[in-house]
């Protein structure tokens, strides 16, 4: 039995065949034949009918590539009319739903509570008056009390949806948010020790969910580390390794640390995510070897544009005012309380 990583399946992109998932750093590459493009969006397609999806919804899919598409595609298929806008500006995406006539939003929570929050703050608008009947959440840790509120300020059954962090397909879902995640289908997802290679660690413990693709045309019986971590059952709320999850999308730290090792005179950085009020934020502070770079604007620009060539996430840089010639490693500093490290042995 293999176990991979998210970056044991970008490493392996150049061999692989089919339809290649990429993620948006290409740090994953998930290869899907036909059959696992079937049953993704077969997948996909049930838990819209489990969140109430039905033959006359008309649904907008407000999810970043490449979950988008698939999730559109599979809304097509069970719904009236499926749209994927992408993660748009909030007045955009109104005007996406409006335009379309929408009875249902997927989107991840932060977007969904950002959109409300402007609705209320900026736009003056009722949610109320979008006549949104199903909301469906997924892609992301939804803060407390998120999905209740939503219901409440729509008016709308909302659902959370578990989708695979490499292909975006469903592959479980909730109603309410202190309830574990019910499996859409039997083993495709588990749990595993976060120290070491094997599944179904002690009640209690943390653990990490994992994907067994069964039979996969290219993995085969293959484990996937999502880094996504759960205590109690299939209900994740941390996250583990060598990616952050920030605003629904994967951050590398392999890569900023390799990016960062390209610039001269940098010695050490930490990465700062938060959540304040309703979307993530995400810092880099830098520290380097030598004064004479503290209040250097073309270095501190030089960091910038090479974060800027890693995610679509926008990442702010800043510069550490002290000087440090000895060299550290990269850290993480997540006050949303989510990320527990990046070497899984030490999280538990």
């Amino acid at each position: 039995m293999r176990w991979l990583t998210r970056d044991d399946l970008g490493a392996a992109g150049r061999s692989a065949s089919g339809l290649l998932v990429v993620s948006p750093d290409a740090a994953s590459v998930f290869p899907l034949g036909p059959g696992e493009r079937a049953d993704a969006a077969a997948m996909t397609g049930a838990a819209l009918k489990a969140a109430g999806v039905g033959a006359r919804d008309r649904v907008v899919v407000a999810l970043a590539e490449p979950a988008g598409a698939l999730w559109a595609g599979a809304a097509a298929d069970v719904a009236r009319a499926g749209a994927s806008v992408g993660p748009r500006g909030r007045m955009r995406l109104h005007h996406a739903l409006t335009s379309v006539g929408a009875t249902a939003l997927v989107a991840t929570p932060t977007g969904a509570m950002d959109f409300l929050s402007r609705l209320h703050l900026e736009f003056l608008l009722d949610p109320l008056d979008l006549g949104l009947r199903t909301i469906v959440l997924t892609g992301e840790n939804a803060a407390k009390r998120t999905m209740a509120y939503l219901a409440k300020e729509f008016d709308a059954a909302v659902t959370e949806v578990y989708a695979s962090p490499f292909t975006g397909a469903a592959l479980a879902c909730r109603t309410a948010e202190e309830e574990p995640f019910v499996p859409l289908a039997e083993g495709l997802v588990g749990l595993a020790a976060l120290g070491k290679d094997a599944l179904d660690p002690g009640a209690g413990e943390l653990a990490e969910v994992v994907i067994t693709p069964r039979g996969h045309a290219a993995l085969g019986d293959a484990v996937l580390r999502t880094g996504q971590v759960s205590r109690g059952g299939l209900a994740p709320a941390h996250t583990v390794g060598e990616h952050v999850l920030v605003r629904g999308v994967w951050v590398s730290l392999l890569r900023i640390q390799k990016a960062l090792a390209k610039v001269d005179g940098v010695s050490g950085w930490k990465l700062t995510v938060s959540r304040q009020g309703t979307l993530d934020a995400a810092v880099l502070t830098v520290v380097f070897n030598r004064a004479s770079l503290v209040k250097n604007p073309m270095w501190k620009s030089r960091i910038q544009q090479a974060v800027h060539g890693l995610t679509p996430v926008q990442i702010g840089v800043e510069v550490a005012p002290e000087v440090s010639e000895a060299v550290t490693p990269g850290v993480v500093a997540d006050l949303r309380g989510h990320h527990l490290g990046r070497d899984r042995s030490l999280a538990g």
